[in-house]
């Protein structure tokens, strides 16, 4: 007896430390916030993960490096130069690669290159200032023309469809009146 009252007395204590974690896992109101919770904390975690993996200043190095040109005058894209023996596309290399080392963001990076070896050594302009015409011109000009082409094409429609009108009249009234006087007019 003094066994099954030992085991009974584990029990109980046992139970009583399961309890307050049984409800966690019971239904109740406050599920679906908790639910929500580690759903958008998970989500966080991917976010995050997906957002880091190109993070890495080789990635850096090949995303700026296409983003130039070389300036030897071939017009190739700087990391896909392939003169042999072009003077210029090493020295641009390793002048991207201390740029990046040195801890500089990819603007002040592309500005200095373009002081150094002037606005055609970015494969497109930067964002900012008088750049952005470059950005916004030729959307702008589309839209223009789109709009002009649309507007010419109506402006021709009524045109038209004024001229069937007048043609749909019947004949001219004293067409040979006109053609009398026009006969005159023209005689030498």
């Amino acid at each position: 007896m003094f066994e099954f009252a030992a085991r009974m007395s584990c029990r109980t204590s046992l139970l009583r430390g399961v309890r307050p974690l049984l409800g966690l896992f019971t239904p109740s109101s406050a599920a679906p916030v908790g639910r929500f919770r580690r759903f958008v904390g998970a989500g966080m975690v991917c976010l995050l993960a997906v957002v880091m993996l190109g993070a890495t200043p080789d990635s850096r190095f090949e995303k700026m490096g296409h983003e130039m040109i070389c300036t030897c005058g071939c017009g190739q894209v700087l990391l896909e130069c392939n003169h042999v023996g072009c003077p210029v596309s090493p020295v641009m290399i390793s002048e991207l690669h201390s740029g990046i080392d040195a801890g500089g963001t990819d603007t002040s990076i592309f500005n200095w290159f373009e002081t150094k070896y002037g606005a055609t050594v970015l494969a497109a302009p930067i964002r900012g200032g008088f750049d952005n015409v470059a950005w916004i011109a030729p959307m702008a000009v589309f839209l223009l023309a789109t709009i002009g082409t649309g507007f010419l094409v109506k402006m021709w429609s009524a045109r038209s469809a004024q001229r069937r009108a007048v043609s749909a009249a019947g004949p001219v009234l004293g067409g040979d009146a006109v053609r009398e006087r026009i006969r005159r007019e023209t005689e030498y």
